[in-house]
């Protein structure tokens, strides 16, 4: 009779342990799209999650007086919207505590509507489309500038700085692309400058032989593509080839070191423009460096664009959850949402009412030399 209570006794530890245990482990997603054209920004994205999610858990994360294990699920969205809603979809019944994503606007705005239906904090590092966070869904937080700012601060750069009279616009017909595309366009004609050819491809094509010999027969002398780095390296090479010798502009999309690769010897000095939402400046510049070096050192690559911004998400997001005493969505969201200050190595972070990022930056580039070199920090 003893060794069978003991064996019971035993059975009721273990099950307790076991519950225990399962209560100590925080999920948290990360979306974005580690196949496909662009999946070289997707990888740099999560492995920004995954750097963050192995710190805190090595320095110990308390919430309620309890230790816990942050545990990162990663899930690939392939830049597709429907693959996209499927993967928020499975997210939502996995009943995740929170969601680091989407990249792409294209993919992050319709897998908002999943999250904020099931009451999931989302925080995308990088989509800019203005739309994401203007749907009115509490759940949805936004890191880096929109494209109201990113478009329009180009768009003015090309006419004021850059003395570009004749522009032509292509777009790659994503949410994106689009977005920005329309935004570059009215600063530019609110700047006095001349829209002379309206393009669109897609992003996924690699022939832009016809829409190019239409701009150069515009004589345009600024072509501005809304889209992805995948598209715009092939795309600089056939202006090269037909002779074009336009300046080139884009968003944060093409701001990447891929970019460099992609355009090779198709790119002059000072030919591309573009600008990163997001930007360090003064003390905060240390770092953003530090950071660079740690995730070379680990990972054995630089970093392309937004890792830093998934890094800060996590990290923010967990922050909230130690400070609301609570890794459950409902009970952290309000705390989330009241971000102030958080000092993280992309800047301070505070969220306006919307879920924006409060007085986001950009950062101007161009290309020397076969790298990105940083013009100025725009607020």
């Amino acid at each position: 009779m003893r060794l069978k209570l003991t064996i019971v006794a035993a059975a009721a530890v273990a099950l307790s342990s076991g519950l225990a245990f399962a209560q100590e482990v925080v999920t948290i997603a990360h979306v974005g799209p580690t196949s496909g054209a662009i999946a070289h920004l997707g990888k740099d994205n999560e492995n920004g999650a995954k750097m963050a999610v192995e710190e805190l858990n090595a320095q110990g994360v308390v919430i309620a007086g309890k230790k816990v294990t942050i545990k990162l699920m990663t899930e690939d969205d392939a830049a597709d919207p429907k693959q996209g809603t499927a993967v928020a979809q499975k997210l939502a019944d996995a009943k995740v505590s929170g969601v680091i994503g989407h990249l792409n606007s294209g993919t992050t705005i319709p897998a908002s509507k999943i999250y904020s239906d099931a009451g999931i904090p989302q925080v995308s590092p990088s989509a800019t489309n203005p739309k994401y966070t203007r749907q009115g869904f509490k759940t949805a937080f936004r890191l880096v500038a929109d494209d109201t700012q990113l478009g329009g601060t180009l768009g003015r750069y090309a006419v004021k700085e850059l003395k570009g009279k004749a522009f032509a616009v292509i777009d790659d017909r994503t949410a994106y692309g689009q977005g920005v595309a329309q935004e570059f366009k009215k600063a530019v004609e609110a700047a006095g400058g001349t829209v002379v050819a309206n393009e669109f491809t897609t992003d996924k094509s690699t022939d832009f032989n016809s829409i190019l010999t239409t701009i150069k027969g515009k004589k345009a002398d600024v072509v501005f593509f809304g889209g992805m780095d995948a598209v715009a390296g092939p795309m600089l090479r056939q202006m090269k080839s037909l002779g074009i010798n336009a300046k080139f502009m884009g968003g944060d999309g093409i701001c990447s070191t891929e970019l460099v690769k992609l355009a090779g010897d198709a790119v002059t000095d000072n030919q591309v423009y573009c600008a990163e939402a997001g930007g360090v400046e003064g003390k905060q510049k240390a770092g953003m460096e530090a950071f660079r070096a740690k995730f070379k050192a680990k990972f054995g690559t630089e970093v392309q664009v937004y890792a830093p911004y998934v890094y800060d998400g996590v990290k923010l997001m967990v922050a909230a959850m130690e400070k609301a005493g609570s890794s459950d969505p409902a009970k952290y969201l309000p705390t989330l949402a009241a971000t102030k200050d958080y000092h993280g190595v992309t800047g301070d972070i505070t969220f306006d009412n919307k879920g924006d990022i409060l007085n986001g930056a950009l950062t101007l580039k161009t290309i020397r030399g076969g790298k990105l070199v940083e013009l100025a920090v725009i607020r």
